[in-house]
């Protein structure tokens, strides 16, 4: 995976710094990496290698069961992209950014189609990814959507609480 760089990108509502610190005084661990890949099915491992390595490497402040579902939301998003948008997307992107209080995930592929999460369907072997990120997310107290891109493709986001309810 090509490591893009890193830098301080726009946050999520409600993600403002707490009392006594100002944007420009953010914390080690808060940042924004973007990491490119080819859509093939090596990418998936490596990406979500590459999420948790991070996360170790700045001392995201992350309780072990938010980063197994924040890995597997990565896994899902991934495995999408690989599956269903590589014939018009050679390359993916995957961002982690991480404020004070909160940490975003993103896919973003070049391909048109809009996905959206499917009803469970028992007789059916696979077709539940986004549904199984928007439940992982829903969980944590965390935010998933669909958005089109300037260029025409689409990035699938989650963004889930440092400090989630449920995995305290």
């Amino acid at each position: 995976m090509d490591n893009d760089g890193r830098g301080f990108g726009p946050r999520p509502e409600g993600g403002a710094a707490p009392l006594g610190r100002g944007p420009e005084d953010p914390l080690p661990y808060e940042g924004v990496w973007r990491f490119t890949a080819p859509a093939v099915d090596a990418s998936v491992p490596q990406a979500r290698h590459a999420v948790r390595d991070l996360l170790l490497r700045q001392g995201v402040p992350v309780s072990d069961d938010l980063a197994q579902g924040l890995l597997l939301i990565v896994s899902e998003l991934v495995t999408n992209a690989v599956k269903h948008a590589a014939v018009l997307s050679p390359t993916i992107a995957v961002e982690l950014a991480v404020g004070a209080e909160w940490l975003r995930v993103s896919v973003e592929d070049s391909h048109p189609y809009r996905p959206t999460a499917l009803e469970t369907d028992h007789g059916r072997t696979g077709g539940r990814g986004l549904l199984l990120v928007r439940e992982i997310t829903r969980e944590a107290g965390g935010v998933c959507e669909v958005d089109h891109t300037a260029s025409g493709g689409k990035v699938i986001w989650a963004t889930l609480p440092l400090k989630p309810a449920r995995f305290l």
